[in-house]
């Protein structure tokens, strides 16, 4: 290793972390990932169970142009290293009144679905393209931007967009602007449970995230999403980062509040210029960091942030295939109660669940063997903060899913298929993948943890600290986590003031 380079250390080989790992071994950074797992991913992982495959968590990726730049940025080609398949249907969703529609990137498709479930409602399809365009193209540069200083407020790009935020919205009333069916908005608004949010909750300004799935389309990954995060490590390699699997960091070496390096599980002190922790941000703080200088986030703090919903996983090994679509999201009866009881911290005891599965059956015939299928299913429920046992309630939701399964889908035969199976609850995400309250989405997206008033990439109560992941600026999801590491990327080039 060349002594003269600076020395990067990165905390988890997540999506964020590699993504920055990428950046800057291009650049020129002598950079070492810890990750404490055997593979690369974190919650972009793979599950294997027997012969079946699963991804941890993320199943399909938008805003696939983020991830292409980032390989564009480092001299490579994403399509050299993953197999996409742009999915049509996008999903099927099945509505509370038991009426499914198909969600098309094809405008004319989507047109003619609205107009055979919610007749008159396609009338409002075309200004919907026309108004979250403009949002789209006034909000995006925001969320690219690092956002360390309130003075950005200040910025003629910020005050223009400021319409656009929709202050005072939610994304469900937003979406009232085009479609005058309830019903019909859920097809624009059920997106903000990747953000861990209610669509009555869920900023107005978050009309960009439906818009980017209709006017991009959302993709499959041959091999599953995890394939991702797989590629990312192989692409950082090649690229000069090396990355150290089972080595756990302990927590951040430090000298006054000047972060230094790393102390590892097993006792080794690794030094470092910066550091860049791609750990979950809620367990980072409380456990990585040193606490004498977190003020606002301490643990007491950190108690009073708005976190989001967790999810009941039930990764499932079938002996035969139900072709059903790639992804089909079954909203609850009474769906409204059946999300505020979430983020109350309720179960529901009459069995009334929304649930999202994914059956790459016909699809891709690499994650089951032939003629059998990997069944992805995930049902929003509270996060750990609620105090539910869950090794009692686990079974009860398993029972809730099989039940939906034959009433909502007519799959009567379920349960007698399974050949394997995996369940993790909120508990889970906690305890083994070290996800602050099991919020797996993170700090919630409300306007007052956005932008600046979230986590800084730089991380503003230590030096030489930075923050990548869905807890700190853009946001949750994949491409914004991919967007959090170049960011912080160029922040450190720009420290250093490095020429390619």
């Amino acid at each position: 290793m060349d002594k003269n380079k600076k020395k990067i250390v990165i905390v988890g080989a997540g999506p964020g972390g590699l993504a920055a790992a990428m950046l800057l071994a291009n650049k020129g950074f002598a950079v070492t990932v810890f990750e404490k797992n055997s593979q690369p991913g974190g919650r972009t992982s793979e599950i294997k169970l027997g012969d079946f495959r699963f991804d941890v968590g993320p199943t399909f990726l938008m805003m696939k142009f983020v991830l292409d730049e980032i390989f564009v940025e480092c001299g490579k080609r994403s399509e050299d290293y993953l197999n996409f398949i742009r999915l049509a249907p996008m999903y099927r969703l099945i509505l509370p009144d038991d009426r499914y529609i198909d969600s098309y990137e094809d405008r004319e498709k989507m047109r003619i679905e609205l107009a055979r479930v919610f007749p008159g409602n396609e009338l409002g399809l075309d200004k919907f393209y026309h108004y979250e365009k403009k949002r789209y193209e006034a909000l995006m540069p925001i969320l690219q931007g690092n956002n360390q200083n309130i003075a950005d407020a200040l910025k003629s790009k910020f005050l223009k967009a400021l319409p656009y935020f929709a202050i005072g919205h939610s994304v469900f009333d937003e979406m009232g602007r085009y479609f005058p069916s309830a019903l019909a908005r859920l097809t624009f608004t059920f997106q903000s449970k990747y953000l861990g949010m209610s669509p009555w909750e869920c900023p107005g300004a978050f009309g960009l995230v439906p818009y980017t799935e209709h006017a991009q389309g959302i993709y499959h990954v041959v091999g599953g999403l995890s394939e991702i995060t797989r590629q990312m490590a192989k692409a950082a390699i090649e690229l000069g980062a090396e990355i150290k699997y089972q080595s756990p960091v302990k927590e951040l070496l430090h000298k006054g509040k000047k972060i230094t390096g790393v102390l590892l599980e097993n006792g080794e002190n690794v030094l470092a210029d910066e550091v860049v922790v791609n750990a979950d941000f809620g367990y980072a703080a409380n456990n990585l960091m040193p606490q004498e200088f977190l003020k606002k986030y301490s643990a007491d703090k950190l108690k009073q942030t708005k976190i989001s919903c967790s999810i009941f996983m039930w990764y499932v090994g079938l002996k035969k295939q139900y072709h059903l679509n790639h992804n089909t999201i079954v909203f609850a009866k009474d769906y409204k109660k059946n999300v505020e009881d979430i983020f109350r911290g309720n179960l529901t005891e009459d069995g009334d669940i929304s649930f999202y599965v994914r059956d790459t059956s016909d699809t891709d015939p690499k994650l089951a063997p032939i003629g059998q299928s990997a069944m992805y299913i995930l049902v929003p429920v509270p996060n750990c903060r609620a105090n539910i046992n869950w090794q009692k309630q686990k079974e009860k939701i398993r029972s809730f899913v099989i039940e939906g399964l034959k009433q909502r889908l007519g799959i009567t035969d379920f349960e007698e298929n399974i050949v394997v199976e995996k369940i993790l609850t909120p508990d889970d995400w906690h305890d083994d993948y070290n996800i602050y309250e099991g919020a797996v989405f993170n700090l919630s997206h409300n306007l007052d943890q956005m932008l600046w008033f979230r986590p800084h990439n730089h991380f503003e109560e230590l030096e030489n600290c930075y923050l990548v992941g869905g807890g700190t600026h853009p946001g949750s999801g994949l491409p914004t986590i991919f967007e959090s590491g170049r960011i912080v990327s160029n922040l450190i080039f720009k420290k250093y003031q490095k020429k390619d």
